[in-house]
């Protein structure tokens, strides 16, 4: 469906393109304050530590407002970015995720994975219990065997992987 054409009710692509924009500016204002903290002149050994940072963070700067200019210019692009149900919908997949992102941090990347994959399947794949289980539980084991056994690359685990001595 054509953004443009929708008649649904939703966020203009004007706000979207300046909250977007004002997020980057002040991501590159981040990025300079904390290399101005770090020193960002040239030391007897070579610059120093937020040297090239601070540049970056200039250009993110300047790049963001580009954006923001373009945004905001009167012909820019009309209309809607996207409808509520359709920015629902993605939210029912971004926040999950971001909770298993933070989860695997806490529980280990398992557990985590198990849960996300198990709930992921069940609500919205409608998938039977028996399917749920099996993959939720099947594929940690996998990349278990996979990574840690085979290639021998640990990672993150929890307090259910520590007690089992895995």
């Amino acid at each position: 469906m054509n953004t443009q054409e929708s008649h649904g009710s939703g966020p203009s692509h004007k706000s979207v393109e300046v909250g977007v924009a004002a997020l980057v500016v002040l991501f590159g204002a981040l990025a300079i304050v904390g290399s101005i903290s770090a020193g960002i002149g040239w030391g007897a050994e070579g610059p120093k530590a937020g040297f090239f940072p601070f540049y970056i963070g200039v250009a993110i700067v300047i790049s963001g407002a580009v954006n923001m200019w373009t945004a905001l210019r009167p012909d820019a692009p009309g209309g809607i970015f996207a409808e509520w149900s359709q920015l629902r919908q993605v939210l029912l997949v971004v926040i999950p995720a971001t909770i298993y992102a933070f989860a695997v941090g806490y529980i280990g990347i398992y557990v985590s994975s198990a849960i996300f994959i198990g709930w992921f399947m069940r609500w919205l794949g409608k998938y039977s219990w028996s399917t749920v289980a099996a993959v939720a539980i099947g594929m940690p084991l996998v990349v278990y065997f996979v990574f840690e056994k085979w290639f021998l690359v640990a990672l993150p685990k929890g307090p259910i992987e520590q007690w089992l001595n895995l």
